[in-house]
């Protein structure tokens, strides 16, 4: 799970600060402009809220659930001149690391931190003066749970294990007040899982208002001015991967099975941002040997094998980082193996490695119920050889 951490510092979560100070699209810039290409940035954030019950058992344990949080953030902002033109893309947003803490006022549950990197994107930059609006995203590893013990702990039916999965979704509007100072609120959706690795894994879902103050420790005029884009050609690519996981199905046995992912699609971009296409996944579970999950069909092929068609989607964040996720149609399935539903999801983080070859992690669900965590190596190759365009 440490390599999941580090894997989310490359992505995800902030809101866009610097851009607020000065018009994002400033044509005079002037001449004694530092050359610096990064801006830094702090922000303090306090939160409180409450817990969504993802099921009847949940919403009668924890009717009267109530948490307060606090985030500190460092943020960094690309301006013009950077090496990455989906800086400019994306408006320049802003890159960084925080650092989570709450508090749920039940000590069955614990009180979690998290170390989490995000990446914060604007809406419709420069169309207010002192006003600025955008979505974050954040991803990384939550600690400090009290997981379910049968013996010691037996009223915490949502999470087993002390490290969760922490992902948080949200929109933040930003007000200046001199050239350092920002003050601004949002709306976050936040989870935290371990993706099955440990029973329980109902999971915890808020939705936190949050009030933030952000400080800028400079007073350099950034140069956020746009290039116009360059004409897109339309390429096809595919691409094929590989991926592995654990899974446990009952609360307090210690009994794990190995899983894993075969998959093979053909994509063609859709712009800057997006690829689209179509391809297949090929699941394998090792708990279809086990007669205590599989019963009478334990040890057959059918028990161990499972796959279907799946929609390939890919969000570009740079020229290296991207988020992947499929929608996918079981053509075989079994019910003992966790595939409770015809349909499955996925969604991850991708890093292009030598230019062909991407790593990844990403997880495997029935509609809000995870599967499976899987760690992925893949190659992409383009159907013309010789194009020059990057994967």
């Amino acid at each position: 799970m440490k390599r999941f951490a580090l894997a989310a510092l490359f992505c995800l979560n902030f809101p866009e600060i610097r851009a607020q100070v000065y018009p994002r699209y400033e044509k005079n810039r002037p001449a004694a402009a530092s050359k610096k290409k990064w801006n830094l940035l702090w922000q303090a954030e306090f939160e409180n809220g409450g817990m969504i019950p993802n099921n009847r058992q949940v919403k009668e344990t924890f009717h009267d659930i109530y948490y307060n949080g606090v985030n500190l953030r460092l943020g960094w902002q690309s301006e013009k001149g950077g090496e990455d033109l989906y800086h400019q893309r994306y408006h320049y947003p802003i890159y960084g690391i925080g650092l989570y803490a709450s508090t749920f006022h039940k000590k069955e549950i614990g009180t979690p931190i998290a170390l989490y990197g995000f990446t914060a994107i604007p809406i419709a930059p420069g169309r207010f003066r002192k006003w600025d609006f955008n979505y974050r995203i954040s991803l990384g590893i939550a600690s400090n749970f009290e997981p379910y013990d049968e013996a010691n702990n037996p009223n915490n039916i949502l999470l087993g294990s002390h490290r969760n999965v922490y992902i948080d979704l949200g929109a933040q509007a930003n007000y200046k007040m001199g050239k350092r100072f920002q003050f601004g609120a949002g709306l976050a959706f936040r989870h935290f899982s371990n993706g099955s690795v440990k029973q329980p894994n109902k999971g915890i879902n808020l939705v936190p208002f949050a009030l933030s103050a952000t400080y800028h420790p400079t007073e350099h005029i950034p140069d956020f001015s746009k290039d116009p884009d360059l004409p897109h050609k339309t390429d096809i690519a595919y691409h094929l991967h590989y991926a592995f996981g654990i899974k446990q199905f009952t609360p307090g046995n210690h009994q794990r099975f190995f899983k894993s992912t075969i998959g093979f699609y053909r994509s063609r971009s859709a712009g800057y941002k997006w690829r689209l296409g179509l391809g297949a996944d090929f699941f394998y579970s090792d708990s279809g040997r086990d007669p205590a999950i599989a019963g009478y069909k334990a040890g057959r092929i059918g028990s161990l094998l499972s796959g279907g068609p799946s929609l390939y989607i890919d969000h570009i964040l740079t020229q290296n980082l991207y988020l992947s996720g499929n929608i996918g149609v079981y053509a075989h399935r079994n019910r003992f193996n966790g595939e409770i539903k015809p349909f499955f999801l996925r969604i991850g983080i991708r890093h292009k490695m030598f230019n062909s070859f991407y790593g990844g992690v990403s997880i495997k669900a029935h509609m809000g119920k995870a599967d499976f965590i899987e760690w992925t190596l893949g190659h992409t190759w383009p159907q013309n050889r010789k194009s020059n365009t990057r994967y």
